[in-house]
């Protein structure tokens, strides 16, 4: 029998129990608070913020295993205050009530648990010089694996406190051996030290390793625009110009912060932040809420950028629940989900059409002259002679030969034309290659007024301070889902009998799933039964898409519906056979359409929430400004 199958014998009598010495209680303890430098910098870096420190400054050497300092301008302590502090479960956060009892359910501070200090000194140097605001002389303590020496008096320029922790672990070198490399736990503490910062954009903040600065940043104003100011200063000037700002309340919690448009996006959720009353918390219940949130915007291998602040009183939120206190339960967590995803869709319905910066940004960058040098225009181009197939007509005609098709209407869209927009003006001017009208920009139409169309699939138009490149495809598919989800909220979405029902052939282990959600797609105009051994015959087609391939929108269909999860939501399926059925049903690349077609699309996308990206996430148009295209021909 092997070891592992080996039964356990009970003793022959019973093990003493043994009271454990203050230092094995305290190492044990340290294994739960201080499990690497970055938890250590944690730990000082709040009890700086509880102590009302205005600047906070943090040094690393050796991904902290070496050394860390962190110094504040806080309150200070004096020397007796110290030799409590470094007591367990020593804490000046938590205050009795007139009968002697401690509120463990209203905690506004960062730290509550007194435990920091007495664990960080159990596995390490801790070397503490405070001096009080109120006055005194500084004063120096020192705990050496668990040794107390001081306090003595010492020298601190200013009120405030300076800690200093210099060879981690090495009271338990088994620890040393879980530590990462030397960059890694130096990103870990950066992680920590960025993620207080966001939360108090009130508080100067500099963090150094190895003599070499990573971050520095400024106290901001106790404002919205503060707020907005330290998270572009953390998570990037693109997200500063493509952040929405959220402020909603329910039932007494509220709910403040910033989300990124969905067009910008990022493969992994590492931007998705969450603070609870002012409190850095990984929780799950952030991602499946954003998840819902962006989910008719974004591919599920897309995630959004977001930083979330939920003020609520305390009694509705547990913080109590781990040493590191990074986890949190919410009394109502079903409430505070439907809060968060509530106020991400109402701020992301108020961006309306709006598409991220770093698309326009991206197209300029590629757009760089060769040699980068935009100033020095001397290249030359070497131009190559093609006959014009529509020499010896007239302006008009050749126009009219170019769009050989006669006019074609978006399916089942009722969408305004150019010549019938009070705003589009007719103009003739002698100057004008053809005799048609042309459509001036207009500062009511943002999205301008088309121009022309490129390969057949992507519409130019003129605004008033640039131009914008519209993918039509993309673009229509977008409207075609608002219009479903709305037609489904209503009731139903209108369906078109088919005069010669169309038989689709599936193997029958893909036709099993789709036939098994009938009565779903039947909300959404498609009516289908089973026809035999594999084969569905299709019956309705929804009004809103027109003549379709009804062949490939079921294969695809049958497709996607095998890799919607089964733990979603009726709604959530609905709507993702929404985004397919859009998506396979609206106007393709490579269609030619008229000045009238590409003006109704336009004007339909300004009026459609949601329009700057496609069902998957990807945009719709990209912006250039004029100011930007003049640049890169040296105007500028």
């Amino acid at each position: 029998m092997s070891n592992h199958a080996q039964k356990r014998v009970a003793p022959a009598h019973a093990p003493t129990i043994r009271r454990l010495p203050i230092e094995a209680v305290n190492r044990i303890a340290a294994g739960e608070v201080i499990e690497r430098p970055g938890a250590v910098v944690k730990e000082l870096v709040e009890n700086a913020l509880d102590a009302g420190a205005t600047r906070i400054d943090i040094e690393i050497f050796d991904g902290g295993a070496t050394r860390m300092v962190v110094s504040d301008d806080g309150c200070g302590m004096d020397g007796e205050a110290m030799l409590i502090a470094i007591e367990r479960h020593a804490t000046s956060k938590l205050t009795p009530s007139d009968g002697g009892d401690y509120d463990l359910t209203n905690i506004a501070t960062m730290g509550f648990r007194g435990e920091a200090l007495p664990s960080i000194g159990a596995v390490a140097r801790l070397d503490i010089t405070s001096r009080a605001r109120a006055g005194g002389d500084a004063q120096k303590l020192s705990v050496h694996g668990g040794v107390v020496s001081g306090p003595m008096p010492a020298a601190l320029p200013g009120h405030g406190t300076r800690i200093e922790v210099s060879d981690l672990f090495y009271a338990t070198p088994a620890r040393l051996k879980f530590l990462k490399t030397a960059r890694s736990e130096t990103m870990a503490v950066g992680d920590s030290v960025r993620r207080l910062a966001m939360v108090r954009h009130d508080v100067g903040f500099t963090l150094k390793s190895d003599g070499r600065a990573v971050l520095q940043l400024s106290a901001q104003p106790d404002t919205v625009e503060g707020s907005l100011a330290r998270l572009t200063a953390i998570m990037g000037r693109d997200f500063g110009e493509n952040a929405l700002e959220l402020n909603a309340e329910r039932d007494g919690a509220q709910l403040t912060g910033f989300a990124g448009l969905p067009t910008f996006n990022r493969g992994l959720p590492d931007k998705q932040y969450l603070f609870v009353n002012g409190r850095p918390v990984k929780d799950r219940l952030i991602i499946g809420a954003v998840r819902g949130a962006y989910a008719d915007f974004l591919a599920r291998d897309r995630h959004p950028a977001v930083a979330l602040f939920l003020d609520l009183p305390p009694a509705l939120v547990d913080v109590n629940v781990h040493p590191a206190k990074t986890e949190v339960r919410f009394r109502d967590a079903a409430s505070i989900r439907g809060l968060l995803v509530s106020a991400l869709r109402h701020a992301l319905a108020e961006a309306g059409h709006r598409a991220s910066t770093t698309v326009s940004s991206y197209a300029l960058g590629k757009m760089q002259p060769e040699g980068g040098n935009a100033n020095q225009p001397h290249i030359q181009y070497q131009q190559e002679y093609r006959p014009n197939p529509f020499s010896g007509l007239s302006p008009q005609a050749a126009r009219n030969a170019a769009l050989h098709d006669a006019p074609i209407a978006f399916e089942g869209m009722d969408v305004p034309t150019a010549r019938h927009e009070a705003d589009y003006h007719q103009t003739q001017t002698s100057n004008a290659p053809f005799s048609e009208p042309i459509v001036p920009a207009s500062p009511s139409f943002p999205l301008g007024a088309a121009r022309a169309q490129l390969h057949e699939t992507y519409i130019v138009s003129q605004t008033e301070n640039g131009l914008c490149i519209v993918d039509q495809h993309a673009a229509h598919e977008r409207l075609v889902y608002e219009r479903m989800k709305k037609a489904l909220a209503a009731g139903g979405v209108a369906s078109q009998g088919l005069l010669i029902p169309e038989v689709v052939n599936l193997d029958p282990d893909e036709a099993a799933p789709l036939l098994s959600r009938a009565e779903e797609f039947a909300e959404l105009g498609l009516v289908f039964e089973a026809f035999g051994d594999g084969a569905i015959l299709v019956r309705e087609t929804p009004a809103l898409l027109g003549d379709m391939d009804i062949q490939g929108m079921i294969k695809s269909l049958a497709e996607d519906i095998s890799s919607i999860g089964e733990g979603l939501a009726l709604k959530e399926q609905l709507e993702e056979v929404c985004g397919s059925m859009a998506c396979r049903g609206s106007v393709r690349a490579g269609r030619r359409l008229t000045v009238d077609e590409m003006n109704g699309l336009l004007r339909e996308m300004e009026a459609t929430p949601h329009s700057g990206q496609c069902n998957h996430g990807r945009p719709t148009y990209v912006e250039l400004a004029l100011a930007d295209i003049e640049k890169l021909f040296g105007r500028r």
